[in-house]
C-alpha cells in the first residue's frame, strides 16, 4: 500500500546526498517533495501542512553529525513524526471491567465490520485467553447473521443466536445476560452498516451503545476507501464516544494516506489493521513499526510475531533437522513449507515486512498466485513423487501438468525450484553460508 510513498520519500534522501547541513535552501526542496509524497498518497490537506511544516521546523539547521548524511538526517525526523502523526504507540484495548467486557463494533456497510468481529474473537481467543461470545444485531442484510455464526464456528468461539424480526437492543440485551449467566469474558456486538451515514442508523446504534455500555467502541473503516474513510470516521466520532479505530483492507492497493490521516482528524488511536481475507490476518498497529515500514526499514517485530501465531514449531524443528543433516527434504517437505508461508499471510505480506532493498529486489517479480500453483502441482503428484522427485519423467509430469491444470513447463520449473533448494539445504548442512546466501537468488516462487 505505501510503495509510491516509500520511493518518494527514498529519493527525498537521494537528493539531500554532498550536503554537510541542512540549510533554508536545501530543506525547501525536500519538503516540496514530502508535501507531494503525502498528497499523493491522499493524506488530508490539513494533515499534510501541519506535518510538514513541524519536519521543517525540527529539521532546519540541525548539524549532520557522525556518520549521517542530510538524507538520513530529514529521514530520522520524518520517521519520528510519522510515529507522532499516528499515535507514538499501541494502543490496547482496555477490558478491564466487570466481566462480561462489551465492545460495540461500528461502520459502514462493506466495511469489514462482521469479518473483523470474527478476527477480533481470534485474537482475545488466542492472545489474550479470552472467553469470547459474538452476536450480529444486524437484522437488515440477511446474510450478516449467517456470516457470523459461520465464523464463529470455524474459529471456535461461541456464537449468540439472532434473527432479522428481532429488535437489536433486545439481541443486544439478551447476549449479554447469557454471558454474565455462562461466565464469558468479553462480548462483541456486530451491528448494521449503511452504504452512507443515515440518521436511522445513527439513532439505533446509539441506542445500542447506550443499552450496552460497551468498554470499546470501535468503528471499522475500509482503507480503501481514503480520504472518505477519514470523514465518515470523523462523522461517527461526532456521534459515538468511539475509543478507536479499526483500518480493514490495509493489504490492497491504495495509496494509504487513511491510516496516516485518522488518527489526527479524528483524535481517536488507531487500535487494530486488516491486513487480509484470513480470520488470523488482523494486527495490533504499532506506529513506530507503521513508520519504518513506509520508509523502507521494514517491520522484523510483525514478522517474528507472525511466525509465532503461525508456525508449527514441531514441524519447524524437523525441518531444522533436515537442513542441518543435508538430507531427507523432499517436496512434502517443499509443500509444507509453502503451507506455513500462506498461514503467515502470503510471500507478498512476508516481503512487505522485510527492510526496503531485499523487499524492492522481489517487488513485482513474486506473485501469491504462483505459489498456490505450485501447491496445486504438488498435490497432483503422488506419495512416492514427492518422496522421489527423480521418478518424475515425461509421462509423468505430462499426468500431473494435466492435473494441476498447469503446462509441462510449469511443472520443469518447479522441479527446478525444488534441486535448487535441495542444494541450499547441502551447503547450510556444511556451513557455508557465503554459499548458502548466494544460492538463495532465484529460490523465492516466481522470482
Amino acid at each position: 500500500m505505501f510503495e509510491n510513498l516509500s520511493n518518494r520519500l527514498s529519493h527525498v534522501a537521494k537528493t539531500l546526498r554532498g550536503h554537510a547541513r541542512l540549510t533554508e535552501s536545501n530543506i525547501q526542496d525536500a519538503m516540496r517533495e514530502v508535501r507531494m509524497a503525502l498528497l499523493e498518497a491522499d493524506v488530508a490537506l490539513p494533515v499534510v501542512k501541519t506535518f510538514v511544516n513541524q519536519v521543517k521546523e525540527r529539521a532546519l539547521g540541525q548539524d549532520v553529525i557522525g556518520s549521517l548524511t542530510p538524507g538520513q538526517a530529514v529521514i530520522g525526523v520524518v520517521y519520528e513524526e510519522l510515529q507522532k502523526l499516528m499515535g507514538e504507540q499501541n494502543d490496547a484495548l482496555n477490558l478491564a471491567a466487570v466481566p462480561p467486557a462489551v465492545i460495540l463494533m461500528a461502520g459502514l456497510q462493506g466495511s469489514g465490520k462482521t469479518t473483523t468481529t470474527g478476527k477480533l474473537a481470534k485474537f482475545l481467543k488466542e492472545k489474550n485467553k479470552k472467553k469470547v461470545l459474538v452476536v450480529s444485531c444486524d437484522v437488515y442484510r440477511p446474510a450478516a447473521i449467517e456470516q457470523l455464526k459461520t465464523l464463529a464456528a470455524q474459529l471456535e468461539v461461541e456464537w449468540f443466536p439472532s434473527s432479522g424480526d428481532q429488535n437489536p437492543v433486545d439481541i443486544a440485551s439478551a447476549a449479554i445476560d447469557y454471558a454474565k449467566r455462562h461466565f464469558f469474558d468479553v462480548v462483541i456486538v456486530d451491528t448494521a452498516g449503511r452504504l452512507a451515514i443515515d440518521e436511522a442508523m445513527m439513532a439505533e446504534i446509539k441506542a445500542l451503545h447506550a443499552a450496552v455500555s460497551p468498554v470499546e467502541t470501535l468503528f471499522v473503516v475500509d482503507a480503501m476507501q481514503g480520504q472518505d474513510a477519514v470523514n465518515v470516521a470523523h462523522a461517527f466520532g461526532e456521534t459515538l464516544p468511539l475509543t478507536g479505530v479499526v483500518l480493514t483492507k490495509l493489504d490492497g492497493d491504495a495509496r494509504g494516506g487513511a491510516a496516516l490521516s485518522v488518527r489526527h482528524v479524528t483524535g481517536k488511536p488507531i487500535k487494530f489493521i486488516g491486513v487480509g481475507e484470513k480470520v488470523a490476518a488482523l494486527e495490533p498497529f504499532y506506529p513506530d513499526r507503521m513508520a519504518s515500514r513506509i520508509l523502507g526499514m521494514g517491520d522484523v517485530l510483525s514478522l517474528i510475531e507472525d511466525a509465532q501465531r503461525s508456525v508449527d514449531m514441531d514441524q519447524a524443528q524437523e525441518m531444522v533437522k533436515k537442513m542441518k543433516s543435508g538430507k531427507g527434504f523432499d517436496l512434502e517437505d517443499f509443500k509444507m513449507q509453502i503451507l506455513q508461508m500462506k498461514k503467515m499471510g502470503g510471500l507478498n505480506s512476508l516481503l512487505d515486512k522485510l527492510p526496503g532493498n531485499i523487499s524492492q529486489m522481489a517487488q513485482g517479480q513474486v506473485d501469491d498466485k504462483l505459489v498456490n500453483r505450485i501447491e496445486g502441482i504438488i498435490n497432483s503428484m503422488t506419495p512416492q513423487e514427492r518422496a522421489k522427485p527423480e521418478l518424475i519423467k515425461a509421462s509423468r509430469k505430462r499426468r500431473i501438468a494435466a492435473g494441476s491444470g498447469v503446462s509441462v513447463q510449469e511443472v520443469n520449473k518447479l522441479l527446478s525450484q525444488f534441486e535448487q533448494t535441495q542444494k541450499v539445504m547441502k551447503q547450510f548442512s556444511k556451513g557455508g553460508i557465503g554459499k548458502l546466501m548466494r544460492g538463495m537468488k532465484g529460490m523465492l516462487p516466481g522470482m
